[in-house]
């Protein structure tokens, strides 16, 4: 058996050392099943983080695993050039399920290039490089997505194709207005937006890019509505909407299939990723043909859309429906919050608690103050592992514990991940 030790060796060999891994002693997976997944050393835990909201429905699911076994019986490859008929199937139902009239569908191959994607649309439409985003956002790790990310630890480079303005997020704790309820933060935000476009651009934007709950940023989630109303502001303006539900889409949230229906419109455009395909590399962008149809040259997707990721993606699709597991995401949700809620009272460190659905954020504290403690974080993300719980670790300051089962969890699974989890907090040093 090769132990973690060994792998680790043979990892920093080839590997660039910017390559992130979790824990002081990192760990391989190597097997699952549901919401448990199994070491290469034979330990096993609850998966709370689900390779970053990527397994979806779980590990190891019966339905998408013979979906992909079987199409890899037939042919693992074709590209774009070619009709793939699972291809088109997909792209019906996601034009469906998006609400986006006369919706287009373009497959690639991850969120960062499907945000590439949607940017390339909106600018060359409007023929215009000026974009909108939010601070605290996480857009992707290539160069024009990364342009476009608001947290400076995940921003490699300065340089970028877009003459980028940052409005104000959701992240009411750490805001400039963090004691005003939802309509007083809205309208603040809003104010601060007009101002960004009187006086950072040229007034020919191209478009705004959000996520309506930040991922890396620490699932900071905007009050309902928030983002509709500075949609209302760019509409006159010609400026297209991008909702990246990379992260929360698919119903993670609970309440909604896209993240974005809870501020009351529908965008001009759509990016997914991670969930889709469980596991397997999907992705892409839905968008008003006017919008689609804006790319003035050439091209194709050589591994977007191919007939293995989007035969994994219908039977994920199947499943998810088939199972009502966005009710399941509201349900589950729902508990998990009120646990963190509780546990909140008992520990000091926990400064707030926020979530919505299978999306919880739980921002850690030096006790008595909102100061950012990056090391409770690490400290507790060490000591889950310890008590066999898997969870994520982000935030614009790296102090938020990121809570994101697959949407099969139970609500057994749910009181099991909670009781490591406060095992996790009770024993930081």
């Amino acid at each position: 058996m090769t132990t973690h030790e060994q792998l680790l060796a043979r990892h920093r060999a080839v590997m660039p050392h910017w390559l992130a891994l979790y824990y002081e002693h990192p760990i391989a997976l190597v097997g699952g099943q549901g919401c448990w997944v199994d070491d290469a050393e034979g330990r096993r835990y609850l998966d709370f983080f689900g390779g970053i909201l990527t397994t979806m429905v779980g590990h190891n699911v019966p339905e998408v695993v013979e979906a992909i076994r079987d199409q890899a019986g037939r042919i693992l490859h074709t590209s774009t050039l070619y009709l793939i008929e699972s291809q088109i199937e997909l792209a019906e139902r996601i034009a469906r399920l998006s609400g986006i009239p006369d919706a287009r569908v373009f497959f690639t191959t991850s969120g960062s290039e499907a945000n590439e994607a949607a940017l390339l649309l909106a600018t060359s439409l409007r023929r215009s490089n000026q974009v909108l985003a939010l601070k605290g956002s996480y857009h992707g790790r290539s160069y024009a997505a990364m342009g476009v990310t608001g947290i400076r630890s995940w921003s490699a480079s300065g340089y970028s194709p877009f003459d980028v303005s940052y409005v104000q997020s959701g992240y009411r704790y750490r805001s400039p207005f963090p004691g005003l309820d939802d309509e007083a933060f809205t309208a603040a935000c809003v104010a601060d937006l007009k101002m960004v476009l009187d006086t950072t651009t040229s007034g020919d934007v191209a478009c705004m890019i959000a996520e309506p709950i930040q991922g890396v940023g620490g699932f900071t989630i905007p009050p309902e509505g928030m983002l509709g109303a500075y949609a209302e502001v760019l509409r006159p303006l010609g400026a297209h909407f991008v909702s990246d539900e990379v992260q929360s889409g698919w119903g993670r949230t609970g309440e909604h299939f896209w993240g974005i229906q809870a501020h009351g419109f529908t965008p001009d455009a759509m990016t997914f990723a991670k969930g889709l395909g469980n596991g397997v590399g999907i992705a892409g962008v839905v968008a008003r043909a006017e919008l689609m149809e804006a790319v003035g040259a050439n091209s194709i997707s050589t591994f977007g859309g191919n007939p293995i990721a989007t035969r994994a993606a219908l039977a994920t699709l199947d499943y998810l429906q088939a199972h009502d597991l966005q009710r399941n995401a509201k349900v589950t949700g729902e508990r998990l919050l009120d646990g963190f809620e509780r546990l909140a009272k008992t520990h000091e460190t926990i400064g707030e608690v926020r979530g919505k659905g299978l999306m919880i954020g739980v921002e850690l504290v030096r006790p008595g103050t909102t100061e950012p403690d990056a090391a409770a974080a690490s400290a507790v993300l060490e000591g889950a592992r310890r008590a066999g719980l898997l969870v994520g670790k982000g935030g614009l300051y790296g102090n938020v514990l990121r809570i994101a089962p697959p949407l099969s969890v139970t609500e057994a699974e749910v009181d099991d991940g909670l009781g490591r989890l406060e095992e996790a907090l009770d024993g930081m040093p």
